[in-house]
């Protein structure tokens, strides 16, 4: 069963900044001890400018493969992408510009399940381990409890024998790493903002809730979950 720790933001400004803080450093933890870091980043409103803030974290990003822990099957140059989001604030000029961004690739391909197949075979390319090992994930909390693209009740949250699949939340496929990838990360963090996802956070850490109904809860590395929250997701708690 996971093990979540709890930190909590003061002010949006905070917890962009120890956001960016955190995931400088354990990838600064991973190239201590590898050539290379592998990581995987959530799209999403709530780490735009914890992302700003990364991009100019001081570390060797000419060594870090950036991935994403899904994607909507749209336009890369949709304003809902999260590849986009990913350029105009991470890798708008800044330091991380120099990192490797392997994007998903969408409509260029027939099918949201051409675009899984090939997707997953970027990744088994760049990271080790069967299923692919990434350094370090960072997840975001939908209010429903969803996490990258494995929404509540949907197909997508029993697939076992694939590394990427094809999700469908909120009217749009999706195309989305699966629980045994995530699980296998060596660290995970999620980033939780907002008054409207008290009852969500609660229900992750809660050890008695059902991953059917807060897909959150399917992730379980073997290292402890950081859960970092802003002061209104963490009210309370």
């Amino acid at each position: 069963m996971a093990s979540y720790h709890l930190e909590k933001a003061t002010n949006s400004d905070d917890f962009a900044r120890r956001a960016a803080e955190t995931i400088a450093s354990y990838i600064d933890l991973a190239l201590d001890q590898r050539d290379r870091a592998q990581i995987a980043l959530c799209g999403g409103s709530t780490p735009q400018l914890a992302y700003s803030f990364l991009g100019e974290e001081h570390i060797p990003w000419d060594r870090v493969d950036i991935f994403l822990g899904d994607e909507r099957w749209v336009d890369p140059l949709s304003e809902t992408s999260n590849a986009l989001m990913i350029k105009r604030t991470l890798l708008s000029g800044g330091l991380a510009s120099k990192a490797v961004f392997n994007e998903v690739p969408t409509i260029d391909l027939p099918s949201p399940k051409d675009s899984a197949k090939a997707y997953a075979s970027l990744i088994e390319k760049t990271c080790l381990g069967n299923p692919p090992l990434f350094d370090l994930t960072v997840l975001g909390l939908g209010t429903d409890g969803h996490t990258a693209s494995l929404f509540p009740g949907t197909d997508s949250l029993n697939v076992k024998n694939e590394w990427v699949t094809v999700g469908n939340g909120n009217g749009m496929k999706r195309i989305t790493l699966t629980e045994p990838v995530l699980s296998a990360s060596r660290k995970v963090i999620f980033l939780v903002a907002g008054s409207n996802k008290k009852t969500a956070i609660r229900r992750l850490m809660d050890p008695n809730e059902p991953p059917s109904r807060t897909p959150g809860r399917l992730v379980n590395p073997t290292s402890e979950i950081l859960v970092l929250a802003d002061q209104f997701a963490s009210e309370g708690l």
